[in-house]
């Protein structure tokens, strides 16, 4: 008998075993199902690579005398590789098998339902019941997390938040055996209950396998094959963090635009599972948006991830399904932060998730995202995780007011406070100076030496003199109310001063203040962001430092060493091999960047 098996039941080894029973039985591989896995593997999907090896242990059956393979059909379009999710190479296998008069195999549902009606005689093979080696083998009752790579021994985190230790166990892990660990992790992510692959991108997938978030990389995301797998160690309850009877008044009666923030590692997710929970029993409907889906809360809380990879669409969604509280988790990019605003200022109550080092610092990512007035009705507290405990309360306020450190009535405007909440206490303030969002600390927090003003007005001037020189190496300082101290790399200081101090003195007549212009000393190991002018075929770099050993950047890669000319550039011909990359890179909009070097480079041939 003739079979042609599906990628279904190649990704998941099903097809390599029905056959272990039969002998000489004739396999027909159709070059459209190659062209899909092979396309998977290029993209450095894990299902690619897991096909591949399924692949090859056909081909050694087949060696072996045990089976014959035939390659048949026509490598489909490029469109229908890219469509094959909409059922296009399903169809041509489907094609393959009539055909040929072939058994089609298949673990899809689907595609073996339409091969039914059309006639075909077909296998369905269900997902796998049980796989012989497992990711929870590293994992013991206090395992929260655990690292493998190719060539180096394991590492695992034990204890609770705020407790935890890092080992390292007594082995190495083989390239083969981290391949058979990620192999079978996207077996079972695909066909076994309350697991799915949640992303699978270009070098990395991520898959939630049950209560475990597993995410697999490889080059060329990164620069070898890495497996984690992380758990929540502990379940808690609201009452196990001991919460002062305020703080619980507070979340019961006024705090509807909540932020949980905290280190990675301090224990936000349980935290916000456990808060979930409680609102949950206090009869509310309970909603999460997460990507991926890994915080572990209990069933009657539904938990949503990006629509068609839009978070912005599953806010959509939750708009209409009137639910009481929505957790965010986690909040990183300014959409995330703009669908947590959209779905509160609608009424929704918000639980959002964000990394972060101190309290205000949870507040200060939504500055310049929103309106600035919007802020006290979008976030009014802040619980920040520190150790697996909450550390802080904040909450937020909006009045009209003179900001602290001015003086003038005139200077009265709107500004956002934000409070201690169990001090009742003023921490920072949050209003606008000039065309800049300024967040300032006061009383204890603020420095007595410095005047929020002077800082505010050395900013601008800074920003103002990055644009005209083209460098952010300046440093910028208030000698007195009406002098400022201008410092920048020699290379500017012409440029700062203008001819017969014409710029200087331009400059002093806009902003009212006297101007001391200085040299500063070339720090090392500050990465700018590149000026370049293209002309005559040639790339020019001003890095703003002559004769200086100068690394280049493309999205933080180190792609060139070069040594900067007398006139403070790096020259390169568009015709050479770097230069033409780095015209590539330029075009694709990448972020070309680049650092003066700490030592002298000697075999670094000038720029020009």
């Amino acid at each position: 008998m003739d079979y042609v098996p599906d990628t279904s039941v190649i990704i998941s080894g099903k097809f390599r075993e029905y056959l272990e029973d039969k002998k000489g039985v004739k396999v027909i591989l159709p070059e459209a199902m190659l062209a899909e896995i092979e396309h998977q593997a290029n993209e450095g999907r894990s299902i690619g690579f897991t096909a591949l090896e399924e692949l090859k242990k056909l081909r050694e059956l087949a060696d072996s005398g045990k089976i014959y393979i035939d390659i048949l059909g026509n490598r489909p379009m490029e469109w229908q590789i890219r469509n094959a999710h909409s059922g296009e190479i399903d169809n041509i296998i489907r094609n393959i098998a009539i055909e040929n008069s072939a058994t089609l195999v298949t673990g899809d549902h689907i595609q073996s339902i339409l091969a039914s009606i059309k006639g075909i005689n077909v296998v369905y093979l269900k997902g796998p019941e049980k796989e012989v080696r497992d990711i929870e083998e590293f994992f013991d009752e206090d395992t929260s997390s655990v690292h493998l790579k190719v060539n180096m021994k394991p590492l695992v985190k034990r204890g609770k938040p705020g407790e935890v230790k890092l080992e390292e166990l007594n082995y190495t892990v083989t390239n083969d055996e981290l391949e058979n660990i990620a192999y079978n992790i996207v077996q079972r992510g695909k066909f076994e209950d309350q697991s799915f692959i949640e992303m699978d991108m270009l070098g990395a997938t991520v898959i939630q396998l049950k209560n475990l978030r597993i995410i697999i990389t490889r080059p060329p995301f990164s620069d070898i094959m890495e497996i984690t797998a992380i758990r929540p160690v502990v379940k808690t309850t609201i009452g196990d963090y001991n919460l002062d009877k305020k703080i619980m008044e507070r979340l019961d009666n006024k705090a509807n635009g909540i932020l949980v923030a905290g280190s990675p590692g301090a224990g936000k997710s349980t935290f916000v599972t456990a808060l979930a929970e409680y609102y949950a029993s206090k009869n509310k409907i309970v909603k999460t948006m997460e990507k991926p889906r890994d915080l572990q809360v209990n069933d009657s809380i539904t938990q949503y991830t990006s629509l068609e990879g839009d978070m912005e669409k599953t806010g959509d969604i939750l708009l209409l399904v009137r639910e009481d509280y929505t957790v965010f988790d986690e909040m990183r990019v300014t959409s995330d932060f703009r669908v947590y605003s959209d779905l509160r200022l609608a009424g929704v109550g918000m639980i959002g998730v964000v990394h972060s080092t101190r309290a205000v610092d949870a507040i200060q990512r939504f500055v310049s995202r929103i309106e600035l007035g919007l802020i006290p009705q979008v976030v009014d507290t802040v619980l920040f995780i520190e150790n697996g405990k909450v550390s802080q309360v904040l909450t937020t306020e909006y009045v009209v007011k003179v900001p602290s450190g001015m003086n003038q009535e005139d200077l009265a405007r709107p500004v956002i406070l934000i409070k201690d909440f169990m001090k009742n206490k003023t921490l920072s303030e949050i209003y606008t100076f000039g065309d800049q969002i300024v967040v300032i600390p006061v009383g204890a927090t603020a420095s007595s030496s410095v005047n929020p003003l002077y800082a505010l007005a050395a900013g601008k001037i800074k920003e103002d003199m990055a644009k005209f020189l083209g460098t952010d190496h300046i440093d910028v300082s208030f000698a007195s109310d009406n002098r400022v101290v201008i410092k920048v790399p020699d290379t500017k200081v012409p440029k700062l001063i203008g001819k017969k101090g014409e710029t200087v003195n331009n400059l002093e007549k806009a902003y009212n203040l006297k101007i001391d212009v200085d040299t500063l000393s070339e720090d090392v190991n500050i990465m700018q962001e590149a000026l370049f002018e293209i002309k005559n075929k040639t790339i020019f770099i001003d890095v703003g430092a002559r004769n200086k050993p100068v690394k280049i950047y493309v999205d933080g890669i180190l792609i060139m060493q070069a040594r900067s000319s007398s006139k403070g550039f790096i020259k390169l011909r568009m015709n050479s091999d770097t230069g033409s990359n780095l015209y590539k890179y330029i075009k694709q909009g990448k972020r070309i960047q680049y650092m003066i070097g700490e030592e002298e480079l000697n075999k670094i041939p000038p720029g020009n």
